[in-house]
């Protein structure tokens, strides 16, 4: 059977809340949590609702997930001409190794909002942790309503379509990497832990890209626990990669399978 497609429902009702005229509503999710390898990217995908009535995006947004590889690159120029913004922020494998993946994740999704350079209404989250709020409040103004929701990439389109702009940004990265380091198959794993890429650790040892405060070789099957978060700087470093414009559930992906078939 069909999952429906997702809607602007519930973006629609949370630029309601925050009164008439025009709101801008951001849907963000990440990609590459459970890797072992890479950094992870957060996609942001930004939609205007004015009175009421949101900008659609286009015909084919799924959460990435559920999408080849070939329909997910076709949709990101229809992504960001639809939206009224796209961006995808990161966190380098040696900022994860530093802070844990949490912190890691809300640096990368504070960089994928810093990108998208809007007065922002209300931010729509996959999942249950809230590690937005108190990093985006400053003492000048409030911070944008932030909105928790288990299985948005399947149900909230401007979640399915920032899935989308992370996916395919970090699966680009990751193949760049590759040409760097062939030996460790991340062109086809994306990072994951597939047995070749378990293998060639064990072999080869850890490259400067793995998550080196994880369990990476053949006798773990899943990473280490994360080290504990640490505080989101006011002026975070620079990401791995390009931050703005490019081409997902946000804190809690599951981890990767031995198989090493696709993940987030």
């Amino acid at each position: 059977m069909t999952a429906p497609a997702p809607t602007l429902v519930t973006e629609t009702a949370l630029a309601a809340r925050r009164g008439p005229g025009t709101r801008i509503v951001v849907g963000v999710d990440e990609v590459g949590r459970g890797a072992l390898a890479g950094p992870v990217a957060v996609g942001a995908c930004a939609i205007e609702v004015v009175d009421g009535r949101p900008a659609p995006l286009p015909e084919g947004v799924r959460d990435s997930k559920k999408l080849t590889a070939r329909r997910r690159e076709g949709l990101v120029a229809p992504i960001l001409e639809a939206g009224r913004g796209g961006a995808v922020g990161w966190a380098s494998a040696a900022e994860i190794d530093e802070v844990g993946i949490m912190a890691a994740l809300t640096r990368a999704a504070l960089r994928a909002l810093d990108a998208l350079a809007l007065e922002i209404d209300a931010i729509l989250l996959d999942g249950d942790v809230d590690v937005l709020t108190p990093a985006l409040a400053t003492a000048e103004r409030p911070a944008p309503l932030v909105e928790l929701r288990v299985a948005a990439d399947r149900d909230c389109a401007s979640v399915a379509a920032a899935s989308i702009l992370a996916k395919v940004a970090r699966d680009a990265h990751m193949v760049d990497l590759d040409a760097d380091a062939p030996e460790y198959r991340w062109a086809s794993n994306k990072g994951y832990g597939s047995a070749a890429h378990r293998e060639a650790i064990d072999r080869l040892g850890a490259h400067e890209h793995h998550r080196r405060s994880w369990r990476l070789g053949s006798g773990a099957s899943v990473p280490a626990a994360p080290a504990p978060a640490a505080s989101v700087p006011a002026q975070p470093a620079a990401p791995p990669g390009p931050s703005t414009v490019e081409a997902g559930v946000l804190w809690d992906d599951q981890w990767p399978l031995q198989d090493g078939k696709e993940r987030r």
